[in-house]
């Protein structure tokens, strides 16, 4: 069964977030440190995989990742920053 994986990344050196959601971490990770060539996230490596959740259903997950991507949701993501 496929899970869905809702994650946010942080970049340390530039202090960004990147939320998003993949089936497959270990693969999408590597495209945003390594393979990918244009974008957001290519302006702003490394990344470092700082929270993630996992949902059965693609819709969930892309209910939890609108939510993180709110205000509330990124101060929720910032907490983890300070955690970390």
């Amino acid at each position: 069964m496929i899970m869905y994986t809702v994650y946010a990344l942080y970049s340390p050196s530039f202090d960004k977030i990147y939320i998003g959601i993949t089936s497959d971490l270990d693969d999408r990770f590597k495209s945003h440190n390594d393979l990918a060539t244009k974008g957001f996230t290519v302006k702003f490596r490394p990344w470092i995989i700082l929270y993630t959740e996992e949902y059965p259903t693609k819709s969930e997950a892309l209910k939890r990742e609108k939510q993180l991507k709110s205000s509330r949701g990124r101060q929720f993501i910032r907490s983890k920053i300070i955690n970390h």
